[in-house]
């Protein structure tokens, strides 16, 4: 477990999937979701190479077919420790014969956080080591405290979205894949109170770069979370049917399969592609208010 610690935050990080373990403010207050088994058993893990659920979880590509789970491996994979300062911590990933199984390219991921202050900086590096283009997706999933919940009591809470007009969400509840049609997230200027049963259809998906900033307020509306991204879509989620004093703030550059989705994989919705040599860089921010 790598430790980055300032005045104002200390926050740890695993070697297994460079996941977020916490975030304490110099009060010791803990933020991030810790993992509780009998809610949802992960902090904040890095998805990679596909963001949510493939149809019948294949995906085909020049004329083979391949296997990969919900989200990918790299939350499940052992990165490398490749560098360490008192602000910044990098991880590494690297393709091996058992990812070519189920990805059939050379890469190399890496995960940078980078305390500044109140804000740390979830940044990620794709490079494209292979001979041929490649094709990818990759997001975020931090899961925070809900701020004025305790465990037991009805779940509840309040977000408030830089965008105050007319957001609109997708459905992904068939197999984990996207069902036609667009509908309305129930954000009334910019707010989105949220209970259990906002997620009885999973999560809510947010494209079209509708949301860039989202604030996790308490019940003064005060923000005590603030998530900033620059990526296309973003997922809202808390599991459905086990009142968890969580939620979910997923800054995603990709997106589940639609329903009955058998195109190339190069064809998906938000994919990614880079040619050999070149390199993704993106980041977000989590700020500590």
């Amino acid at each position: 477990m790598e430790i980055l610690k300032n005045e104002q935050l200390e926050i740890a990080v695993a070697s297994l999937g460079a996941e977020l373990q916490s975030i304490k403010d110099a009060q010791g207050k803990e933020y991030l979701w810790q993992a509780d088994e009998r809610f949802w058993p992960r902090h904040s893990p890095i998805l990679f190479p596909i963001v949510c659920g493939l149809w019948n979880g294949k995906y085909r590509i020049d004329g083979f077919e391949y296997a990969l789970e919900r989200h990918g491996f790299a939350r499940d994979s052992e990165f490398q420790l490749i560098s360490k300062t008192d602000s910044k911590v990098t991880f590494a990933l690297c393709d091996s014969p058992e990812t070519h199984r189920n990805y059939p390219y050379h890469f190399m991921l890496s995960v940078t956080y980078r305390l500044e202050g109140n804000t740390i900086h979830v940044i990620w590096h794709v490079h494209n080591t292979d001979s041929n283009e490649i094709h990818f997706q990759i997001g975020g999933h931090p899961a925070f405290n809900l701020p004025d919940v305790k465990e037991g009591e009805p779940m509840h809470g309040t977000l408030r979205f830089d965008n105050k007009g007319k957001v609109e969400r997708l459905i992904g509840n068939v197999g984990g894949c996207i069902v036609p049609g667009r509908f309305d997230s129930e954000a009334r200027n910019g707010i989105l109170s949220f209970t259990e049963k906002t997620f009885a259809e999973d999560a809510l998906i947010i494209d079209k770069s509708q949301v860039k900033r989202i604030e996790l307020l308490d019940k003064e509306e005060n923000p005590v979370v603030t998530v900033e991204m620059k990526a296309p879509a973003v997922g809202i989620w808390s599991p459905y049917g086990k009142n968890a004093p969580f939620v979910c703030i997923e800054p995603w550059y990709g997106i589940h399969d639609t329903v009955e989705y058998n195109g190339d994989f190069r064809k998906k919705a938000l994919m990614n592609h880079l040619q050999p040599g070149a390199s993704f860089l993106s980041e977000y921010t989590i700020t500590i208010h």
